[in-house]
């Protein structure tokens, strides 16, 4: 009975009854056939993707089977949800397939933004069009159909919504704040971002789902959809990487360890480690790039994308012929320890 991941949370429901969101403070990856099995004869599951609503009668159960496997946190949390008048919900994926409803959607956000898989660790196919748009609010989630209803109806009442914003994916923070980050404007870090430990987030730097860092890095630009940054690398001020939801395609756009994306700048293809490319150049995979030897003669012009992944690269443009030239980087960005280290 072995499973891909399982989660006990609460929901919010549309007048309809439709689960628009779902919270899971403790997602399990790759839980044991033991506590699946425990799981299944509460809901009387059977194999396949499924989500299950659950009533306060069956929540002691359920933290019983989550203290059994030694998953204290669930077990807590599943023992408070009896008193819960929030609708709850049980999610047991047997396999990583395409999510196919808004509860497995959300789940699967979540295992990211928890950092228990990395972008691209979990099929998410779909998702931008399984979602809809939701007034993210001060009173909780609403249902854009809803939201003008319950805006009359707070005012009657000496009340005012705050609508933070209409999006498909929420803030991260409103579901898990990971373990050492500073993150300047939440808003700006949307829910199944991949925020490495260590990572600082600047006021204008943003982060999509399905993206992240891996470790310690300063996003002060732009990761978009699909992007990862790796270890000890630089995302300045107003840069921004070409995302599998802005032109990039299926093509895995990354950067590599210890790079700077100068401020300005932009990627649109793998950045190997130890790369740098200079503030206000923007490369993308069809760029042709002149390459230079040791002494500064021009060797071959190529493409950008033959360059993928590659390592200890300086990409800058000449600033009399204008011509785009790439030549080895003697110096790897060095982030700042103690600035990272206090997070």
């Amino acid at each position: 009975m072995a499973s891909f991941a399982l989660a006990f949370g609460t929901a919010t429901k549309n007048k309809d009854g439709k689960i628009i969101e779902a919270f899971f403070p403790t997602p399990v990856l790759n839980p044991t056939d033991s506590l699946v099995a425990a799981l299944a004869d509460i809901v009387s599951y059977k194999e396949g993707n499924d989500v299950f609503e659950i009533e306060a009668a069956q929540c002691e159960a359920i933290s019983a089977a989550f203290a059994q496997a030694d998953l204290e946190a669930a077990a807590t949390f599943a023992a408070k949800a009896a008193a819960s008048a929030q609708p709850l919900v049980l999610v047991i994926l047997a396999t990583d397939e395409k999510p196919a409803s808004v509860a497995e959607g959300f789940l699967k956000l979540q295992l990211i933004s928890h950092r228990l898989v990395k972008p691209h660790g979990t099929v998410l196919d779909g998702i931008f069009g399984l979602l809809h748009n939701i007034a993210w609010t001060n009173k909780g989630p609403i249902d854009l159909p809803e939201l003008a209803d319950r805006q009359m109806e707070a005012r009657l009442n000496g009340e005012t919504i705050t609508v933070d914003c209409v999006d498909k994916f929420p803030k991260m923070v409103d579901y898990v704040v990971p373990a050492g980050v500073r993150i300047a404007d939440t808003s700006r870090v949307r829910l199944g971002a991949h925020v490495g430990e260590g990572t600082t987030v600047m006021h204008e730097g943003f982060i999509n789902f399905n993206a992240g860092t891996e470790g310690v890095s300063m996003v002060e630009g732009r990761i978009s959809a699909g992007v990862v940054v790796g270890n000890g690398s630089d995302i300045g001020g107003g840069a921004s990487i070409m995302g599998t939801l802005s032109g990039g395609g299926q093509l895995v756009i990354s950067i590599g360890e210890n790079s700077l994306l100068g401020a300005n700048a932009g990627l649109g293809f793998p950045l190997g480690d130890r790369c740098t490319i200079e503030s206000g150049l923007y490369v993308t995979a069809g760029t042709k790039v002149t390459m230079l030897d040791s002494s500064g003669k021009e060797v071959e012009t190529v493409k950008a994308r033959d360059l993928a992944s590659k390592a200890d690269l300086l990409f800058r443009r000449n600033s009399v012929t204008g011509k785009i030239e790439c030549l080895t980087n003697k110096s790897a960005v060095e982030l700042n320890a103690e600035l990272h280290a206090n997070n």
